[in-house]
């Protein structure tokens, strides 16, 4: 069964196919609600606004397979935009967000800190920054140092609830969650596709994790 890479108008879908298929994966771009059902795993990538890709995905009545497959166990990978759009609220728009991890997420604001005047913070944050781990013994980062460098895209971050999620974190004038693990859902802010062989890992990992379920 191939791992279903969410098609809902918003993201970078071929970049995530073709990364899977170079680590010999089998993915499929869709917006099918079986074919998201009868997957070996999901990826909901995302590149855009909050309020029209959450709009999106209820047109086309995918957050309820969403929400469905993952209470089924299914592997599941948020990147993004895609790990946002867990959340139950974003200061970018006015839509709830699916809800699935207790949060909201917030716009990048340094008003008021004292920051290094020799290294300059700009919003978005566009490039290379570290991850920290929050924990030591999971699946998806096997493989993967404490402190790898990944390639973020983002004017707005997590901030989850559910400090018990929280996977890895980064700095970029505040600390944010760059990654989440609740049981079988994984998200990433960065883009593990464009993140070189550590990115790679995480994608590998995430379709090993896939195989192993739909045995």
């Amino acid at each position: 069964m191939p791992i279903a890479v969410i098609d809902y108008g918003s993201g970078n879908l071929r970049s995530v196919q073709k990364a899977l298929e170079s680590l010999g994966f089998e993915a499929v771009i869709t917006g099918d609600r079986a074919k998201i059902a009868s997957s070996s795993g999901i990826i909901l990538p995302g590149v855009g606004a909050f309020d029209s890709a959450v709009l999106e995905l209820r047109q086309k009545k995918l957050d309820s397979v969403i929400i469905e497959q993952i209470g089924c166990d299914k592997p599941f990978l948020g990147l993004c935009l895609g790990m946002q759009l867990l959340l139950e609220s974003s200061e970018e728009g006015t839509q709830k967000g699916l809800g699935i991890i207790k949060g909201t997420v917030k716009k990048f604001s340094f008003a008021g800190l004292t920051l290094d005047p020799m290294t300059p913070i700009k919003v978005p944050q566009m490039g290379w920054n570290n991850i920290k781990f929050a924990k030591h013994s999971s699946p998806i980062m096997k493989g993967v140092a404490d402190g790898a460098m990944m390639y973020f895209v983002h004017s707005y971050y997590c901030e989850p609830v559910e400090k018990a999620a929280v996977l890895a974190t980064t700095d970029y004038g505040i600390t944010f969650a760059s990654a989440i693990e609740k049981e079988n859902l994984y998200a990433f802010q960065f883009h593990p596709e464009k993140s070189s062989k550590d990115g790679l890992k995480l994608l590998k990992n995430f379709g090993e994790l896939c195989k192993k379920t739909s045995r």
